[in-house]
């Protein structure tokens, strides 16, 4: 995105889950997004270092994606598809151009201009976003690096966002839920186990446990039981329905659109 000579300052390089009653493990859906892309294939041992790298990107809080020189997503951890208001699977494809406005629109084009001309440097981009229409506006830094084999021509990029606190919007209200969240629940409520209800939902295991470890601590209780419960309490899910299903917007509290 911009090399030093361009006048932008490169920067040097920087369990038990709910079912059982403990706490839940966070995750996203990062690992069957690469599963799923050609990119996935190799030698075994390769695959087996891949793997790895799914699995601590599926646990890091920090907002990551992984994504081609022209932005366009391949791999999103939970952090990062929570500031889309999706699901890790709904980013690929995407563009972070699509979501992050750069404060200095003109820097996208240095950078790209500076990374066709071989530099591997780490590139800061401030940048404002809102997570859903309407929404209340955030702003932070995304930091570009250049990934991959030094021959590659363009290079992968690993993108890093940092949350201004100061310009995060107030946390949700401890009822509202994204449909994501009472579409798990109402699985849940059904008896779906943590595999089922990722193979409904196009999550992983990790992605799944993501979602209930939050909603376990926005609601402080503890076990999928007590989740449940607590839905029905709060009017998450319907009364008198079974198969149990999500409660209309306005009888389950302010919920967010979402997938």
């Amino acid at each position: 995105m911009d090399g030093a000579t361009d006048g932008e300052a490169p920067q040097d390089g920087t369990g038990g889950s709910p079912e059982d009653g403990g706490a839940p493990q966070d995750g996203t859906g990062a690992a069957q997004e690469c599963a799923g892309s050609p990119d996935a294939s190799g030698p075994p041992k390769v695959s087996l270092f891949r793997g790895y790298f799914v699995m601590l990107l599926d646990r890091i809080p920090t907002p990551i994606a992984v994504c081609r020189a022209d932005g366009e997503v391949l791999i999103a951890n939970p952090a990062m598809a929570a500031q889309w208001g999706a699901a890790p699977g709904q980013l690929r494809g995407r563009n972070l151009l699509d979501r992050f406005r750069p404060r200095d629109r003109a820097q996208v084009a240095r950078i790209m201009e500076a990374l066709r001309l071989g530099r591997r440097s780490r590139y800061p981009v401030e940048v404002r976003w809102r997570t859903t229409p309407g929404g209340p506006e955030q702003q932070g830094e995304l930091t570009i690096d250049p990934v991959g084999d030094a021959s590659a021509e363009p290079p992968a990029l690993l993108a890093l966002l940092r949350v201004d606190p100061g310009a995060a919007p107030p946390a949700p209200p401890p009822t509202a839920t994204s449909p994501v969240e009472a579409r798990i629940l109402a699985l849940a409520a059904g008896g779906a186990t943590t595999a089922a209800i990722g193979s409904a939902l196009g999550l992983t295991v990790d992605g799944v446990n993501y979602h209930l470890t939050r909603l376990a601590r926005r609601w402080r209780v503890q076990g999928r039981t007590a989740l449940v419960a607590k839905a029905y309490v709060l009017g998450v899910l319907a009364p008198g329905r079974w198969p149990p299903a999500p409660a209309a917007p306005e009888a389950g509290g302010p919920q967010p659109p979402g997938p």
